[in-house]
């Protein structure tokens, strides 16, 4: 008679296998120290940036937080030709084309800067770097996110690229410049992105929901 196999020390044997296969380590995800709000009024001041920092909105897919200045006299003159705020993409296209240009109304919006606030690097700067391109941008970062090989190795060279500045805010929101903008990078001209972005803060400054950067 053929032999049974022995079912328990199989089980046994299977079990002490499964038991080796431990779970990975759970690492809590970093979180920002303070609303985003408050950090973005803190690095706006950190980096000199004198201008209203509007609440956080998505431009073209991003999140970002601008800060920027109402020219007045352009305000004055396109409320007197009763030409307010156009954010309707198809018709600012139109504002750069050659036989439109002359009378295309003049940006009411001086953007002083964008901030891209996130929890990881990664994703601050696949907001920032779109704007980068027309000015100053900035990416403010909770201090734990700066402390990291990946930060060092990856982050920091392509925020020197881009030109980006760097604002690190430690767990009780204090803000510290980690990576200094440069101006060295290439600036495009005014073309349909840029008018449409400064039509979209020319909007914002007009709500009036605008908050002031803190000053130390």
């Amino acid at each position: 008679m053929a032999a049974t196999p022995n079912m328990e020390s199989s089980t046994v044997a299977g079990g002490a296998k499964r038991s080796r296969s431990l779970p990975s380590r759970v690492v809590p995800p970093i979180e920002l120290p303070a609303s985003v709000e408050e950090l973005s009024r803190k690095a706006a001041a950190l980096l000199g940036w004198n201008g209203i920092v509007l609440p956080e909105t998505t431009v073209l897919g991003r999140k970002i937080c601008v800060v920027a200045r109402l020219r007045t006299d352009v305000h004055a003159e396109r409320i007197a030709m009763g030409m307010g705020p156009v954010v309707d993409r198809a018709t600012v296209d139109t504002w750069t084309w050659p036989e439109l240009a002359a009378t295309a109304p003049a940006p009411a919006a001086e953007i002083i800067g964008v901030l891209a606030v996130a929890r990881h690097w990664r994703t601050a700067m696949a907001s920032a770097v779109p704007f980068a391109r027309y000015g100053e941008a900035a990416m403010v970062l909770p201090s734990p996110a700066v402390l990291t090989e990946d930060y060092v190795g990856n982050c920091l060279p392509r925020a020197r690229a881009y030109g980006l500045a760097i604002v690190a805010a430690d767990p009780n929101a204090v803000t510290d410049l980690d990576l200094e903008g440069h101006n060295e990078r290439m600036i495009l001209d005014e073309d349909p992105v840029s008018r449409l972005v400064n039509e979209i803060v020319y909007d914002q400054l007009l709500r009036g929901t605008e908050l002031p950067a803190e000053v130390d």
